[in-house]
C-alpha cells in the first residue's frame, strides 16, 4: 500500500501485477494487531520502523495506527506478539535545538516526538517513508537482512539524535502471561563510541521480557558531521568526548549543511559483539545507493511471496491474502552475523556452517499451530533451518528445550514446550539435519524429571491441581498434547519405552473432563470440582485467579489436537459432540470475570482473535459433518479479516492469525502438526499455485466457487476421484492437482463415512 503522494518518488515501486506490489503493510497496525508498517526482509534481522509509542500493550510493535506523533525509528520490532520489547536503537532526524525528552502520547510538548499524518506515509514491502509536516523533514528506510538504511532529506540545518534508552516499557500483568514482571529500567548498561567522523558504535543490555539480552550496532553516515554530543542520564557529556558508559544515553550528531544533499544513515546489527555489526556492516559493501537497496528488497519479497498464487480473487481479497503472507515471512527472524557467529541461548558465542542461519523471535505458543505447517509447503528449506534451529537451542539452553526464545534469551512466556511440536511435525515429514538421538535426553529430562511450572502434580495426579497452580486446566492440555509430540521424538530416537508412556499420558485432558457438564473443568488437588464454575469464565475465582490461559472452559473444552475420537467419545458419540460444537458458535459471547483482551474475534464462545480456538471450526470433520466445516470456515475468512488498519481480530502473533488465513483460504488445516495431515475446509480462490521448490508445484483449483457457493461437492486428487475429508502431507509435497468442485449447498455425504474422516491418535479415520 501506497499513502499520500507528498514524498520524493526516487524509490517509490511502481504499481505492476507483482506479489509485493499487492501488500498492505498496514493492515493489523490498529486495533488489537500489534504489526508494524516499517521495512523488513523475509525472515530478516532488522526490522525498521517508526515508533509512535513505546508504553502501551496496544503499541507493543512500536507503531499504532491511531497515533498522530511519532518518535523516530528503531531497528529491531515484534511482530503481533502481546508483549512488548525490542526497539533497540532509535534514531530520529530533527531541526532546531536538541531536545532530548521523548514525551508521551498525551504529552507530546516540549519532546522530541513529531507530529505525522497517514496521508504523508507510505509503505511497501522493504520500504517505509514519512514526512513531518512541522519539520519538513522527508525519512525513508529500507533494509538488507543484517543492515537498516535512513535516507533524511532536511530542509536547512539538523540533527539526527540517537536515542539508546528507548525501548519497550509495556508492563502486561505478569500472571496473565507466566514470566517475571518487566523491570522498572529496560536498560540497565551501554556504551556508545565514535570511530572517526562518520561511525557510532555501541551496545546495549537490555532487562526487559527478554531479561539480559544484548544488542550490539554500528551506525555509519554517508558524510562526516560537523559535531557529536553525548548525554548520560540526559546530562550533557565532556566537550570532545569520543565515546560514553553507563545506561541511559543519547547522542545528537549535528549537520549544519544538512539541507545541502539527502544524508543516508546505515546501522548494522549483531548479537555477539560491535566487530560483528561492523562485520555486518562491511559485508553490505560500500553501498549508500539507498533506491538500489530498496530495489533489492522489493525483488527478495516478490521471490518469496511469489511461491503462494491466486487466481480470480477480486483487489481486496488479494490485498488481505499477499498481506497475510508478508506477515507469515516476518518471523522468526534472523539472528547470526554475515560470518556464521550467533550468541546461543548458553550466551557463548558458536560459529554456523556456510549458508545457515541463527534465529530468534519462536512464538511458539501461537506458530505451532499453522505457521510451521504453511512454511513446509511454501518455503520448506527455510523452514527445515527454523527447525534446526530449534533443535540447537535445545541443546544449548540450560533451562530445556525452548518456550519462546528472544534474541538469545529464554522469556519463558507463554505454556507449554511446544518446540517439541515443531520438531515432532519436522521429523514426521523428513526434514533433513535433526538427529532425534541428540536432542531427546533434553525432552526426556522434561518429560519425566523436571519439576517446573506444574510438572511433578501433572505426572503425580494426571492433571495439575487449580489450587497449587495458575492456569492448571490450560496446562494440563497442553502438556498432554506435547506429550504426543515428545512420544514422536521418543521413538524416531529409539526410546519405543518411553514413546509408549508418553502416548498414554497424552490422554490426561480426559481427567479434567467432567461428564455432568459437558466441559473442561478445573480441578483441586483433593480431586474436587474447583467451585464455582462458569464455562465463560478465564477461573473459578474470576477476580483473581486464572486456571485457563488466554481462554475459558468453552474453548478449553475443544483444546485437543491429537486424540479427537477419544475426546469425542467422552461426549457420547458423535451426535453429541457435533451438537457441542454448534453451541459453542451458537452461545452468548459475553466473558464472565477479569478477561484479557486476547480473547476477541467472538462468534458466540469461538474466539478467532486468539489461538485456541483456531482448528476448532474443522473438528466437525471428525464426527462426520465437514460440511459444516466448511461453512463455518469461509464465515470465519470473511468476518475476522479485512483490508484495513483494524482488519484482524487479534493479535498478529508472528505470523499464526496470517497463517489460519493462508492454509483455510487454501482450503487445508493442520488440526495436529504432528500427524502430518492436513483436514479439508472450503478454499477461498477458483485457483492457487504452491511453488514448493526443486520442480514440484501444488494446484488448488475450486471450480463453481463463490461467496454463496462454500461447500464441497466432491473432489478430486490428480484426476482420481477423492472421497477421503483430509489428505496427508507426503501426498501434497510430491506436488499435484488438488480439485474442490464448489456448490451452494452441502453435499452431507461426502467425508461422512467412517474410514473418510481424518486420522487421530495415530489411527486412520474413525475406525481407529
Amino acid at each position: 500500500m501506497i499513502v499520500g503522494s507528498a514524498l520524493p518518488a526516487a524509490a517509490a515501486v511502481p504499481a505492476r501485477a507483482r506479489p509485493a506490489d499487492r501488500v498492505d503493510p498496514f493492515i493489523g497496525t490498529g486495533g488489537h494487531g500489534h504489526t508494524y508498517p516499517g521495512a523488513a526482509r523475509p525472515f530478516g534481522m532488522v526490522q525498521l520502523s517508526p515508533d509512535t509509542d513505546n508504553a502501551r500493550w496496544d503499541a507493543c510493535s512500536g507503531y499504532h495506527h491511531d497515533d498522530t506523533t511519532m518518535l523516530g525509528f528503531s531497528h529491531t520490532h515484534l511482530s503481533g506478539t502481546g508483549v512488548g520489547d525490542l526497539m533497540d536503537v532509535l534514531l530520529t532526524p530533527r531541526t532546531g535545538p536538541v531536545v532530548l525528552n521523548p514525551g508521551s502520547l498525551d504529552r507530546p510538548e516540549g519532546s522530541y516526538r513529531q507530529r505525522f499524518v497517514h496521508g504523508d506515509e507510505r509503505a511497501v514491502p522493504g520500504y517505509y517513508a514519512v514526512r513531518f509536516p512541522d519539520s519538513g523533514i522527508a525519512a525513508e528506510l529500507t533494509v538488507t537482512d543484517r543492515v537498516g538504511y535512513h535516507r533524511y532529506r532536511f530542509p536547512g540545518p539538523g540533527h539526527i539524535l540517537l536515542d539508546l534508552a528507548h525501548g519497550a516499557r509495556d508492563e502486561p500483568d505478569p500472571a496473565s502471561i507466566g514470566f517475571d514482571p518487566p523491570r522498572p529500567t529496560p536498560v540497565s548498561d551501554a556504551s556508545l563510541r565514535l570511530i572517526g567522523r562518520d561511525t557510532l558504535v555501541g551496545s546495549r543490555r537490555v532487562q526487559q521480557w527478554a531479561n539480559g539480552r544484548v544488542i550490539h550496532f554500528a551506525l555509519r553516515l554517508s558524510r562526516p558531521f560537523a559535531e557529536a554530543r553525548f548525554f548520560s542520564n540526559d546530562r550533557p557529556v565532556a566537550h570532545g568526548a569520543d565515546g560514553v558508559a553507563g545506561a541511559a544515553l543519547k547522542a545528537a550528531l549535528l549537520f549544519p549543511d544538512a539541507a545541502d544533499a539527502p544524508i543516508v544513515v546505515r546501522v548494522a546489527l549483531s548479537g555477539v559483539d560491535v566487530d560483528g555489526a561492523l562485520a555486518n556492516l562491511a559485508a553490505d559493501g560500500a553501498v549508500e545507493d539507498f533506491d538500489r537497496i530498496v530495489r533489492d528488497a522489493e525483488a527478495r519479497w516478490n521471490t518469496a511471496l511469489g511461491t503462494l498464487s491466486i487466481e480470480g480473487a477480486d483487489a481486496v481479497q488479494e490485498r488481505i491474502f499477499y498481506t497475510a503472507a508478508y506477515h507469515a515471512m516476518l518471523a522468526p527472524t534472523l539472528f547470526s552475523d554475515a560470518d556464521g557467529r550467533y550468541r546461543g541461548m548458553d550466551t557463548a558465542v558458536h560459529r554456523l556452517p556456510a549458508g545457515a542461519g541463527n534465529y530468534s523471535t519462536y512464538s511458539l505458543w501461537d506458530t505451532y499451530r499453522a505457521l510451521h505447517p504453511l512454511l513446509t509447503l511454501v518455503a520448506p528449506e527455510r523452514n527445515g533451518d527454523l527447525v534446526r534451529g530449534l533443535a540447537r537451542m535445545t541443546l544449548e539452553t540450560p533451562a530445556g528445550p525452548p518456550v519462546w526464545p528472544l534474541q538469545g534469551i529464554e522469556t519463558h512466556c507463554m505454556i507449554g514446550w511446544h518446540s517439541a511440536v515443531v520438531i515432532a511435525e519436522a521429523l514426521v515429514k523428513g526434514v533433513p539435519g535433526l538427529d532425534a538421538a541428540a536432542i531427546w535426553p533434553a525432552f526426556r529430562q522434561l518429560a519425566f524429571e523436571s519439576e517446573a511450572r506444574g510438572l511433578r502434580p501433572y505426572r503425580a495426579l494426571g492433571y495439575i491441581p487449580s489450587d497449587k497452580v495458575a492456569e492448571a486446566a490450560s496446562k494440563t492440555l497442553e502438556y498432554a498434547y506435547d506429550d504426543w509430540a515428545m512420544a514422536v521424538i521418543a521413538d524416531r530416537a529409539g526410546a519405543a519405552d518411553d514413546a509408549a508412556r508418553l502416548r498414554a499420558r497424552s490422554r490426561n485432558y480426559r481427567n479434567l473432563f467432567d461428564a455432568g457438564t459437558g466441559f473442561i473443568r478445573p480441578k483441586l488437588a483433593d480431586g474436587r470440582w474447583a467451585e464455582p464454575f462458569d464455562p465463560r469464565a478465564l477461573g473459578h475465582d474470576t477476580t483473581h485467579w486464572r486456571d485457563f490461559t488466554e481462554c475459558n472452559a468453552w474453548q478449553a473444552t475443544f483444546l485437543n489436537q491429537h486424540d479427537v475420537y477419544g475426546l469425542i467419545d467422552l461426549f457420547g458419540g458423535d451426535a453429541p459432540f457435533e451438537a457441542k460444537l454448534d453451541a459453542l458458535f451458537a452461545a452468548d459471547s459475553a466473558i464472565v470475570g477479569d478477561a484479557v483482551p486476547d480473547i476477541s474475534g467472538m462468534v458466540g464462545q469461538y474466539a478467532h482473535g486468539n489461538e485456541p480456538s483456531h482448528h476448532v471450526a474443522y473438528l466437525y470433520a471428525y464426527c462426520g459433518a465437514p460440511w459444516k466445516t466448511q461453512a463455518r470456515v469461509r464465515m470465519l475468512l470473511a468476518g475476522q479479516y479485512r483490508a484495513a488498519p483494524d482488519g484482524l481480530s487479534g493479535n498478529e502473533d508472528c505470523g499464526q492469525m496470517s497463517a489460519w488465513y493462508l492454509m483455510s483460504a487454501l482450503g487445508l488445516y493442520p488440526v495436529d502438526p504432528v500427524s502430518a495431515v492436513y483436514v479439508f475446509g472450503s478454499p477461498l480462490h477458483p485457483r492457487a499455485t504452491i511453488d514448493m521448490g526443486q520442480g514440484r508445484r501444488l494446484v488448488i483449483e475450486a471450480p463453481g466457487v463463490s461467496a454463496e457457493a462454500v461447500y464441497v461437492q466432491r473432489v478430486t486428487w490428480n484426476g482420481r476421484p477423492w472421497t477421503r475429508s483430509w489428505i496427508r502431507h507426503d501426498e501434497l509435497a510430491r506436488g499435484g492437482r488438488l480439485v474442490f468442485h464448489m456448490g451452494s449447498r452441502p453435499n452431507r455425504t461426502f467425508g461422512r463415512d467412517p474410514t473418510d474422516r481424518p486420522p487421530s491418535f495415530g489411527g486412520v479415520g474413525r475406525s481407529a
